[in-house]
C-alpha cells in the first residue's frame, strides 16, 4: 500500500491531546491491521482531520509505529512489568501467562494482542521488520529471566532457556490467535495454567530436566 506523506509546512501546533488521539488511533489499527485502517477510519475516530494527522504524524507508516509503541507502553507493558517484579523466575513467567490471558479476553476494545497483527510480508518490509522484532525481543526477556532464574538457584539448571522463552512466545501468541477468535478469559487461563504448571516441573531440586 502506498503511504502518503504531507510535505505541507506545519504552521501552528495541532490544538489536541496527543496522548488521546494516539489511543484512538492504537484501537483502530488494533481492530483493523494497519493495511485495513484507512485515513478516514483513523481521522474518524481521532476526531481531527487528515490535514492535521499529517501535520502531527507526517503519515501513516510514522502514526502506526507511534501507536504500537503506545500500546507497548500501556496496555501491552505488563509482560515486561511481570518478569521485572516477580522475585521468582518461574512465578514470573506464570504471571506473564496469567495476564496474558486476562489482557487479551478484555471485554472492552478489540481481543489479543496488537503486536501479533503487525504486517507480515516475505518482502521484509519496514512494518514486517518492526513486528518481528518486537515479537523477539519479548522472547529475549524471557529468555533472560528464566537463565536468571537457573542462576539464582530457582530453576533447573538443565532448563533449555532458549527453548522454552521460544515456546512460552509462541504460547502467548496462540493465545492471542483464540482471543480474536472469541476464546473466553477462562479457556486461555486454561492454557496459561498449563503451561506455567509445565515450566513449574523444571523447578531447581525437583529431579527434572529439559527432556522430562
Amino acid at each position: 500500500m502506498t503511504n502518503v506523506k504531507n510535505n505541507r509546512g506545519r504552521g501552528r501546533p495541532p490544538a489536541f491531546d496527543r496522548a488521546t488521539v494516539l489511543e484512538r488511533a492504537m484501537q483502530v489499527f488494533w481492530a483493523s491491521g494497519y493495511d485495513g485502517a484507512s485515513i478516514p477510519m483513523l481521522t474518524e475516530a481521532m476526531g481531527i482531520s487528515a490535514q492535521s494527522l499529517y501535520a502531527a504524524f507526517d503519515s501513516k507508516e510514522a502514526l502506526y509505529r507511534e501507536a504500537i509503541e503506545f500500546y507497548s507502553r500501556t496496555i501491552g507493558g505488563y509482560a515486561a512489568q511481570a518478569l521485572e517484579d516477580e522475585g521468582d523466575a518461574i512465578e514470573a513467567v506464570a504471571r506473564l501467562l496469567r495476564e496474558s490471558a486476562e489482557t487479551f479476553a478484555r471485554t472492552t476494545g478489540t481481543p489479543g494482542c496488537m503486536i501479533s497483527t503487525t504486517p507480515f510480508d516475505a518482502a521484509n518490509t519496514p512494518l514486517a521488520l518492526l513486528g518481528r522484532e518486537m515479537r523477539a525481543a519479548s522472547v529475549r526477556l524471557v529468555e533472560a529471566r528464566l537463565l536468571k532464574g537457573i542462576e539464582d538457584g530457582q530453576v533447573s539448571g538443565g532448563l533449555d532457556a532458549h527453548g522454552w522463552a521460544r515456546y512460552i512466545g509462541s504460547v502467548v501468541q496462540g493465545m492471542s490467535v483464540q482471543a480474536r477468535d472469541g476464546a473466553s478469559a477462562a479457556d486461555l487461563m486454561d492454557i496459561a495454567r498449563i503451561t506455567a504448571d509445565s515450566l513449574r516441573s523444571h523447578r531447581a531440586g525437583t529431579g527434572m530436566t529439559a527432556a522430562s
